[in-house]
């Protein structure tokens, strides 16, 4: 009877038979038929160390960060090229006018014209080579110093009364506006470069004279300093406008009544 009993208690394989005396089978059997898998956990080791998975993830981030560099080395060299493959500030070309219509053109030239400039004092270092860039294209284009008028104002607010004044005498065939504004850390800037800009394009409507808008409106001193060919341009622009302006009334004064 007990022989019969205990015999499948302990009777769970070949090994229980070769080792009765021994810890229940079971504890023993496993690590055994694992060895050759994984190796035995260490009892000192922490409980929960099993993900691997987020530790090959580390291991596999660095090639991708690697990557970055490389390819954000790749974009100064495309930005390099920009520069030269860009376009001008503005777009190239000249008006054509098609044949067989009447054109009234004029050309920037001082023979027999007295010219008015308005000059800011504000910001003089900038406006000094505004006017002397536009006295050098006044000579350029045979405006003698005896013809040219120059009048300091306080700064660019101050062009257009003094731009008006001037045209109102009727004693010049065109006016030259010259200032610098750069702009500040509040308004100031907006408000001044609208007011002289609207201001000077007034004189010109209100007078018939023309008046060229010389006047750099800049966000710092290098752009300005930049764009001084502004002074020379405003004087041709001028001088243009004044000889459309000679042609327009001969031809109204040459037209039957």
């Amino acid at each position: 009877m007990s022989g019969g009993v205990e015999e499948p208690r302990f009777r769970l394989g070949a090994e229980a038979d070769e080792a009765p005396s021994q810890e229940p089978v079971g504890l023993e059997a496993e690590p055994e038929r694992h060895d050759e898998l994984l190796p035995w956990p260490d009892p000192d080791a922490p409980a929960v160390e099993e993900p691997v998975a987020p530790h090959e993830e580390e291991e596999e981030e660095p090639p991708a960060a690697q990557e970055l560099p490389a390819q954000a080395d790749e974009l100064p060299a495309e930005e390099d090229e920009l520069p030269r493959i860009r376009p001008p500030d503005h777009a190239a070309g000249e008006l054509k006018v098609p044949e067989g219509y009447g054109v009234i053109q004029g050309e920037p030239s001082g023979t027999r014209r007295s010219v008015g400039i308005v000059v800011g004092r504000f910001n003089g270092g900038l406006t000094g080579e505004l006017l002397t860039r536009a006295l050098d294209e006044l000579e350029r284009a045979g405006v003698g110093r005896e013809a040219v008028t120059v009048v300091p104002v306080p700064g660019a607010f101050e062009l257009p009364l003094a731009a008006m004044a001037l045209a109102k005498t009727r004693r010049y065939s065109c006016i030259v506006a010259l200032g610098a504004i750069i702009r500040g850390e509040t308004p100031h800037f907006d408000y001044i470069a609208s007011e002289a800009a609207s201001g000077l394009q007034l004189a010109g409507l209100e007078t018939g004279i023309p008046v060229a808008f010389g006047v750099l409106t800049c966000d710092n001193e290098q752009q300005a300093r930049d764009r001084l060919d502004k002074g020379a341009e405003a004087v041709r622009t001028a001088l243009e406008m004044a000889d459309v302006f000679g042609q327009l009334r001969a031809a109204a004064g040459a037209a039957p009544a």
